[in-house]
């Protein structure tokens, strides 16, 4: 089974994503959704959890043999990070979406010193504007950015578009399109619904049931 199909039953099998056609769900951001997400629930599951670190170590081995530095982008991808640092036997640290506002007021927070070569390890990409702004972060430390491993992508065109402006390669273990083909064959969605999911995907800030 290849890791994308793979990754999607999982995700699927754990309820890390639900899907809901019949009863959308409201994003923080105000959009309505078919679907959720919620990566944090896969370390829930020992099996799953030590696949996905596994699958990023396999990745960095292959892309980034450089790297010298593992970074979390908080909350979501702490511990995901901190498991791929701890099996590769390599610093860690994590960047917060603000700085502390007391104590040393850290954005960054553990040691990081000026030329570490870095991969940000994040859990799930929708737009891509939290996870590259951690990307920033790094650049500003004096942090050399390798690359970014995700679980999941929604595959958003305003995320691709962005990657590619911050020349910030990603990678993803899991996708969209992989998540609908696997939730279609073993019965998490009716087939009816397939549309109503893809039409969200090509302009969710507008879709409505």
């Amino acid at each position: 089974m290849s890791t994308q199909k793979q990754i999607a039953e999982y995700l699927l099998q754990s309820k890390a994503i639900k899907l809901d056609a019949a009863n959308p769900f409201t994003w923080a951001s105000g959009w309505k959704s078919p679907i959720y997400c919620d990566n944090r629930i896969t370390l829930s599951y020992p099996e799953i959890r030590r696949f996905i670190r596994d699958k990023f170590i396999e990745i960095i081995h292959e892309k980034y043999p450089q790297c010298n530095l593992i970074a979390g982008v908080a909350t979501g991808a702490i511990a995901q990070a901190a498991l791929v640092a701890e099996k590769m036997d390599l610093p860690f640290v994590y960047v917060r979406p603000s700085p502390k506002t007391h104590g040393r007021e850290n954005l960054i927070e553990g040691e990081i010193r000026n030329g570490q070569q870095v991969v940000v390890v994040e859990d799930l990409i929708s737009t891509g504007g939290s996870s590259l702004k951690a990307v920033e972060a790094l650049r500003n430390a004096g942090v050399e950015v390798l690359g970014m491993v995700a679980i999941f992508t929604y595959g958003f065109d305003v995320a691709v578009k962005s990657f590619e402006e911050s020349k910030c390669s990603l990678d993803t273990l899991g996708s969209y399109n992989s998540m609908l083909e696997t939730a279609l064959s073993k019965n998490y969605i009716e087939e009816k619904y397939l549309d109503i999911l893809k039409t969200w995907r090509e302009d969710p800030s507008t879709w409505r049931t």
